[in-house]
């Protein structure tokens, strides 16, 4: 059974940091591209940053210089460390797991989410 729960969401002001961990089971971790993604109300899901699986990372423009993407493939862990964070920041977050083994054959999997809220 394949599981990926966040954690590390919650309240922070303005300025201040968060980091985000997702802790992958049931997948050969390392083969997969693990990602970032964030939903506000009303919005559309959307990218926050992702990392290959030899570890090439993207970032949205809206937080390049201010989030980092990393994974540890012992643990079995993805981590989105988010600094200067903006009230914009605040969304529910999702974590993704990634793999294509085959042509015709895509294994993606999503956590739950976990929210995270910039405020004064």
């Amino acid at each position: 059974q394949v599981q990926l729960v966040e954690s590390g969401g919650g309240l922070v002001q303005p300025g201040g940091s968060l980091t985000l961990s997702c802790a992958a089971s049931g997948i050969a971790f390392s083969m997969y591209n693990m990602g970032w993604y964030r939903q506000a109300p009303g919005k559309q899901r959307e990218l926050v940053a992702t990392i290959t699986s030899n570890s090439r990372t993207n970032f949205d423009d809206s937080v390049k210089g201010r989030f980092t993407i990393s994974r540890d493939n012992a643990k079995k862990t993805v981590y989105l460390q988010m600094n200067s964070l903006k009230p914009e920041d605040t969304a529910v977050y999702y974590c993704n797991a990634d793999y294509t083994p085959y042509i015709g054959r895509r294994n993606d999997y999503w956590g739950q989410g976990t929210q995270v809220t910039v405020s004064s």
